[in-house]
């Protein structure tokens, strides 16, 4: 295991964390909101058997800097990527993989940069638009549940603000409870003032999605209560070369709730990318 860094066009530095082998296929993880690259758990430490895993710490998030402003400007998002690809060499084949948040940072990277590293794209619980009125960037009622005491100040207010997500990012079944104190620990460990500007932006990358010349792969779970399963569906029904699947009464962190089921599914993604 490897923990890097890299400063982003405008000097961000980016912290990324690369496990696996270096031959494997690039698979690049981007987390959510108010996340940071140790929200894989498990599931990171399974994919790094079959991948050169690379989890980033987003812009404002873990041990990445976090500018005072710029967060409402995609391409800044979309140079953080390109700059972690140009530091680990990667030039082509690379499986791109962002959750809820990340899927719209990867989308960012894709309208700005294109496919020429790219052979794949995974969206989990994710989006690719951001915005009040734009198609495919619908919230979720525990995301309306957690607005706006999630961005205060007040520890206390801000706690019980993400206390409204509940087991979204876990998921039902055995306990989870030490992964979700793990992702409740790193979202309030985010910057306040960073977690209320990543809304502050629109961007509809519906184009790029129809200009997508790789393969996508949707995961979504049906009962998702953070981003709506039509967000997945949207991204979907816009690119043409799509393949989803739609976990049946799963919530927003499928990689928690089944990391086996979720490895297997992006090992058999990549291995149809030849």
């Amino acid at each position: 295991m490897a923990i890097r860094d890299v400063a982003s066009a405008d000097g961000t530095t980016i912290v990324y964390r690369v496990t696996g082998p270096e031959e494997a296929r690039p698979l690049v993880l981007l987390h959510g909101w108010a996340g940071n690259l140790r929200n894989w758990g498990r599931a990171a430490d399974l994919l790094a058997e079959h991948f050169r895993v690379i989890a980033v710490d987003l812009r404002g998030h873990g041990y990445s800097d976090a500018p005072e402003t710029g967060y409402d400007d995609p391409k800044n998002w979309a140079a953080d990527i390109a700059a972690v690809l140009a530091a680990e060499h990667i030039t082509s084949g690379a499986i791109l993989l962002g959750w809820s948040y990340g899927g719209i940072v990867v989308s960012d990277y894709l309208t700005a940069y294109g496919t020429a590293a790219v052979a794949g794209v995974v969206y989990t619980g994710s989006q690719a638009n951001i915005g009040r009125g734009v198609e495919g960037a619908a919230s979720g009622p525990n995301m309306g549940k957690a607005i706006p005491d999630v961005f205060d100040e007040n520890a206390g207010k801000a706690t019980r603000g993400f206390a409204a997500f509940g087991n979204a990012n876990v998921g039902p079944g055995r306990d989870k409870g030490v992964d979700a104190q793990r992702l409740f620990g790193g979202s309030i460990a985010t910057l306040p003032r960073v977690r209320k500007a990543l809304f502050y932006r629109t961007v509809d990358n519906t184009e790029t999605l129809r200009g997508l010349d790789v393969p996508v792969l949707v995961l979504h779970g049906t009962d998702d209560p953070v981003v709506p399963i039509e967000n997945g569906r949207y991204i979907a029904e816009h690119v043409p070369n799509a393949r989803t699947s739609y976990w049946e009464g799963s919530l927003h962190g499928l990689f928690i709730e089944d990391p086996e089921r979720f490895v297997a599914e992006i090992t058999t993604f990549s291995s149809d990318l030849g």
